[in-house]
């Protein structure tokens, strides 16, 4: 009977693997390991399935370790990774009178918000941007002051693991359309 070979990811040493992980998930060291300790996945929809059970399943400051390696929503672009800096907009933005006032509206309202959210809940609001313009996402991220906190995190979880997914379905396209 014939075998398939591993799955590239699968077949990484260990550091190798986080170190192309990293990316998908902006860091967090201690879920990083974990998720190289469960292999084999067999594929990617393995892995982030993995991703997610692991990820709901750590102590609550491994969960706040993973979940604040993300930039808040409106960070200063030259202070969010590659991948952010292009699902927050920041690579689409005009810089027109117009288009400035608006980002600087949405900015203040973003800053207001992470600072009521991370007092509130003790980490950061983590949401896949996907491209929407930040001005989109004001209104969910008020909607989510007002839920209980091990609702909120297990949202903030299952949107890391949303955006790391959605990362690597854009590289894998990158490199497969190249």
């Amino acid at each position: 009977m014939l075998q398939s070979p591993p799955w590239e990811l699968d077949a990484l040493p260990e550091a190798a693997f986080v170190t192309t992980t990293v990316p998908l998930f902006e860091g967090a060291p201690r879920f990083l390991a974990r998720l190289a300790a469960a292999r084999p996945f067999g594929s990617p929809a393995a892995l982030f399935e993995a991703a997610e059970r692991i990820a709901l399943a750590m102590p609550e400051d491994e969960q706040r370790e993973l979940i604040d390696a993300h930039p808040r929503l409106g960070a200063p672009p030259g202070s969010v990774s590659a991948l952010s800096y292009v699902e927050q907009g920041y690579d689409r933005e005009v810089a027109d009178a117009a288009a400035e006032a608006e980002r600087s509206h949405v900015d203040a309202q973003l800053e207001r918000l992470n600072r009521e959210y991370e007092a509130r809940f003790g980490f950061r609001y983590c949401v896949r941007v996907a491209g929407r313009p930040r001005s989109a996402l004001l209104r969910e991220f008020e909607d989510a002051l007002s839920r209980p906190v091990a609702d909120e995190r297990r949202r903030a979880l299952r949107a890391v693991v949303d955006i790391a997914r959605d990362r690597w379905l854009k590289t894998r396209h990158t490199r497969e359309g190249e």
